[in-house]
């Protein structure tokens, strides 16, 4: 028999296999920024923000809102809509399969959870996407909730206030995609012309269609440091005008220097200055410096 067929038997190594300690999956976290590894625990504690460089790691919706909210106060709405396949749309898989993929994954019916709540004591009408959903990609569902999100804004003469992060508009559904750009424009435009205040909230990343609609329509418009902000992603873009792009393209830092978002605040800082602008634009003193 050839030699490389025999098994070899294992190597007694004095019960030390047996005694092996066993790290749990997910105990530690290593930065993509700095590769400083964190222990999970406080790595959510602090926000998901690296306490060695600041960066600003992915943050389950949940914890999003838990985040942006004032403790206790969110009631979630519209938590039933989900998704059809009006087109019947088959890739590499059948979109149905997809989103049956995405619901079991996260427990959510779509990408955007929508709802009621206070921040810094002032009542909202707030959206935020989900984007383990499937990237955040905005389908006929997601408009809707946004459109929502507004439409409860003008009911209740409260502030709006939605916090986008999302690949942009899905695919799988064509047209009907498309057509929540102007859905959620026109339900946005309906709060300006009553004077009630929208913030929008920016986060890594913001693209396409909805970068290109009611995401850059605020009366404050935000951003976390280093978000990706645009509507064709870089690589795309240098692609096409064959050229090299500045340092920096696309990232928030470079937004606020060419004067097309107002403010860049830190994500441990987020509560206290979204409430402190609500309260400008509440009480008619809003200012953006």
């Amino acid at each position: 028999m050839a030699w490389w067929t025999r098994k070899k038997e294992p190597l007694d190594r004095g019960g030390a296999s047996e005694s092996k300690v066993s790290i749990p999956k997910g105990l530690w976290s290593k930065c993509d920024a700095c590769g400083e590894i964190t222990y999970t625990a406080d790595l959510v504690e602090n926000l998901r923000v690296c306490p060695e460089c600041g960066h600003h790691h992915r943050m389950p919706t949940d914890e999003r809102i838990a985040a942006t909210l004032d403790a206790g106060s969110w009631r979630e709405l519209d938590d039933e809509l989900a998704s059809g396949d009006p087109l019947g749309f088959v890739d590499q898989g059948s979109y149905r399969d997809r989103l049956n993929k995405a619901v079991g994954v996260t427990g959510r019916q779509d990408a955007f959870a929508a709802g009621e709540g206070t921040i810094g004591g002032i009542p909202v009408s707030a959206g935020f996407f989900a984007f383990e959903f499937m990237g955040g990609s905005m389908g006929s569902v997601v408009g809707e909730k946004i459109t929502r999100v507004f439409e409860r804004a003008l009911e209740r003469r409260c502030p709006a206030i939605v916090a986008s992060a999302s690949g942009g508009a899905r695919m799988q559904e064509g047209i009907f995609s498309l057509m929540q750009m102007a859905k959620t424009s026109a339900a946005r435009a309906k709060l300006r012309d009553l004077g009630l205040p929208y913030i929008s909230l920016l986060l890594h990343p913001t693209t396409g269609g909805v970068a290109a609609s009611f995401a850059f329509l605020g009366d404050i418009i935000v951003a976390e440091p280093q978000a990706l902000v645009g509507f064709a992603g870089p690589r795309v873009i240098k692609e096409t005008v064959g050229e090299e792009l500045p340092a920096g393209f696309q990232r928030s830092e470079f937004l606020l220097d060419h004067g097309m978002i107002d403010r860049i605040v830190p994500r441990l800082e987020m509560r206290r200055e979204l409430g402190r602008m609500l309260g400008m634009l509440v009480s008619g003193d809003a200012t953006t410096t």
